[in-house]
Order: structure tokens, then C-alpha cells, then sequence
């Protein structure tokens, strides 16, 4: 399996997240990228090829063209105010208050943002970008009929059709989806086993019949990004019955996450997809610091080999995953048991 990575992750390196109350160094900082890159190495899971240059084309398919330019544009206006520390949205345009964007950056961050704790860099548009074209370049292989691994930073399940946060810009898993239905494949499924609800993903495909949506995740009542990811939420219009969600509590077992997975490849099955996407978040870890599931580190094996068992193109596109010193080898553990080794 080849996996496609881009160095430019690296231009992504914020030094401030709001967590707690307090600035602190984010919990998605370049290592995390850095370590599943060596680890793919140690194990000879196979080449890690840089990406090729895919344009703007298919990111536009997916993302409002106002909020793309505005990515591009953000950090600029900001310098451009004096302002010294990161970009941090401080206002939004809450319930009863006005939709309308405004032209002053403090403004447009909150107009954009669906989240305070990620804060808005230099470099960030680049590596956003570089991360979606790793997406396409992988998604290409297995339009070629191979599986690929997108280890794509920043990543980007929570970035909706015209919103960021969560740590995420571009929707990856998203741009690839839409790809190979351009390409080719006539339904495809996404299944996020990242902790946290794919609230990006879902918004960007909830009234579509031709792209299937599972995510299994923290509780929203308990867990970020708290305003979706609950069981009631079945798509809308011709998208009703192609979105299902998985919520569970504090503490929860991987026996009763796998049986959710079970669930959600069984539904992937009964779509008759031509493809699936795995948004890989390995959050669901037992020592993550920002999640509370109980997964240890074969279990991620185990679930790769379950996955595997539906016999289709596959592509794995990074997600999550903060414990830093594991996250190499959970991630690869999904990958390795994914290919019987």
C-alpha cells in the first residue's frame, strides 16, 4: 500500500490553542504526521510518495468558493491589522443575530469558524492545501485499483461546506469522495472512526442519496463538536436514510465500538458502494488526552481486518489521533491488519 504525504504539513505549526480556558500547544502539531510517516517507514508498510498537484478544481466541488478565498486571504488581513499573536475567533453570528459577513478579519473569522480552540496561521492555507492534494493524489491510486493510505495534516472531517475548526480547513475526506463520483464511481461510503462526529463530512454530503455517511464518536452531548453527531440525524431530501451516526458514552468498550462498526459495514455492504473512505482518526485510543474511549493498540488491527473483510477499494485518509508517543502505531496497526500482515 502506498501512503502519499506532503512535507508541507509542516508549515502548519500553530504554537497557541484554546483549551480550557487557557493558550496552550495544540494537541495537532507536526509530529503527530512525523511519527506516522516513521513508522509506515519501520514496518516497510510500502513507498510514501509525494503528492501531485490536483488544482483547485476539486476542492471547489466541495467547499463555497467566498470561504476557500477567505482561507487563502485570512492571515494576510490579519498581519494586516497588527495584530501580534495567532488568529482566535472571538465573535459568531449566533442564534438571533445577524448572517451577514463582515469585511473586518476579526469578523470574518467568526463568520467561518465553528470553533475558538484553532487558531489561524501563517502557513496554514499552504499546508491545507498540500493535505488535499496528498487526498487526491492517494484517491487517484485507488482509482487506479490499488488501496492507498492520504496521511494528510492538517486534517479535515470537521471542515463543512463553508466552515473550519476542529483543527481542520479543507475537507479531505470530502474532496476525495466527490473525486472518484467524477471519476467513475457511482456510489461511494465514508466511515469515520475518528472519536469526534464528522460534523464537516456530514454537512457537506447530508442531502445526497450517491455518497453514504457513518461516523461512530464520542457522545455529542459529552463530546466535541457537541452540535451534531446524534443518532437522529438521517440525511434530508434525497439524502434520507444515507447518513447514519453512532454516538457513544464515556468509557466505552471495543467490543461494543466494534459492534457499531459491524453495524455501519453492514449498511456500507447494503449500499452496493463502489468504494470506501476511511476517515482514520485513532483517537478512539484508551490514553488519547482529548477523547474517552478504551481502545488498546490491537484492537486497531482488528478493525482494519474488518474493514478489509468488505473486499472494496479502500482509501484511508488521516484524521485524528493526540497521543503522540502511540499514534504511529495505532495508525499503522489499522493499515497493517487492513492487509493481513
Amino acid at each position: 500500500m502506498k501512503t502519499f504525504y506532503s512535507e508541507k504539513h509542516k508549515l502548519r505549526d500553530a504554537k497557541t490553542e484554546l483549551y480550557g480556558g487557557q493558550l496552550v500547544q495544540p494537541f495537532e502539531r507536526p509530529s503527530r504526521a512525523e511519527y506516522i510517516h516513521d513508522r509506515v517507514a519501520e514496518v516497510g508498510l510500502g513507498p510514501i510518495v509525494t503528492p501531485d498537484d490536483f488544482g483547485m478544481g476539486p476542492i471547489l466541488k466541495v467547499h463555497n468558493a467566498d470561504f476557500v478565498k477567505f482561507l487563502q486571504e485570512a492571515w494576510a488581513l490579519w498581519e494586516k491589522e497588527g495584530f501580534k499573536g495567532e488568529a482566535l475567533p472571538t465573535c459568531w453570528p449566533s442564534r438571533r443575530m445577524s448572517n451577514k459577513k463582515p469585511t473586518f478579519i476579526e469578523g470574518q473569522l467568526g463568520f467561518y469558524a465553528l470553533a475558538s480552540e484553532t487558531s489561524y496561521t501563517d502557513g496554514t492555507w499552504e499546508a491545507a492545501y498540500a493535505s488535499a492534494q496528498v487526498a487526491l493524489s492517494a484517491t487517484q491510486e485507488v482509482l487506479s485499483g490499488e488501496h492507498a493510505f492520504a496521511l494528510c495534516r492538517p486534517p479535515g472531517h470537521h471542515a463543512a461546506y463553508d466552515m473550519y475548526g476542529g483543527y481542520c480547513f479543507l475537507n479531505n475526506a470530502a474532496v476525495s469522495a466527490q473525486f472518484m463520483r467524477d471519476n467513475g464511481k457511482k456510489r461511494v461510503a465514508i466511515v469515520d472512526v475518528d472519536f469526534h462526529h464528522g460534523n464537516g463530512t456530514q454537512d457537506i454530503f447530508y442531502a445526497r442519496e450517491d455518497v453514504f455517511f457513518a461516523s461512530l464518536h464520542g457522545d455529542p452531548m459529552d463530546a466535541f463538536p457537541h452540535f451534531l453527531g446524534h443518532a437522529d440525524e438521517i440525511g434530508t431530501g434525497r439524502g434520507l436514510g444515507f447518513n447514519h451516526n453512532y454516538p457513544m458514552p464515556p468509557g466505552t468498550s471495543f467490543e461494543t465500538w466494534r459492534a457499531a462498526l459491524a453495524n455501519a459495514l453492514d449498511k456500507v455492504a447494503a449500499f452496493n458502494a463502489d468504494a470506501i473512505i476511511i476517515s482514520l482518526g485513532v483517537d478512539t485510543f484508551e490514553s488519547d488526552p482529548i477523547s474517552f474511549f478504551k481502545l488498546k493498540s490491537p484492537d486497531f488491527i482488528t478493525y482494519g481486518a474488518d474493514i478489509a473483510a468488505l473486499n472494496l477499494p479502500t482509501l484511508f485518509v488521516m484524521e485524528g489521533g493526540y497521543d503522540i508517543s502511540e499514534i504511529g502505531l495505532n495508525t499503522v496497526n489499522v493499515l497493517t491488519g487492513f492487509e493481513g500482515k
